[in-house]
């Protein structure tokens, strides 16, 4: 198991204040001789008599050198867990958990979301210092 991001604390006690349920820290993602984990998996019921949403969280906290180094790292991560997902557990949601000045001051700019339209990038963004979810973006 990799070490947590610095932003984990922060993104885990915003789902909750989003009245997610956290279901799993770390999530396992076993598929043959893959073992991996992402950062959380969460729940959040719509009503009692129906199932609610289930995501997995893999939280980037993008301080690296190179935020577009970062990036390629995260959308790589992202597309692996993706497709493991897909296979083991496809009642999940992947979803990429980023802060709001990374969002604001990176994601934002129009190549770069063009990369994350194009590659079906689920993401929430998360105000680090007041831990809320402040948007999601699927």
């Amino acid at each position: 198991m990799s070490a947590r991001d610095l932003y984990h604390d922060a993104v885990k006690s915003a789902l909750i204040k989003d009245n997610w349920v956290i279901l799993a820290d770390p999530y396992r993602i076993k598929y043959k001789d893959v073992d991996l984990y992402a950062d959380l998996a969460a729940e959040r019921s719509f009503a009692v008599e129906r199932e609610g949403q289930k995501i997995v969280v893999e939280i980037k906290s993008f301080v690296g050198r190179s935020l577009m180094t970062d990036f390629h790292l995260a959308l790589g991560q992202y597309k692996v867990y993706q497709m493991l997902l897909q296979e083991t557990a496809p009642e999940y949601d992947l979803y990429l958990a980023i802060d709001d000045i990374t969002y604001n001051n990176f994601f934002r700019r129009e190549g770069i979301e063009y990369l994350v339209r194009s590659s079906q990038i689920k993401i929430f963004v998360v105000n680090i210092d007041e831990q809320e979810v402040v948007q999601w973006l699927s």
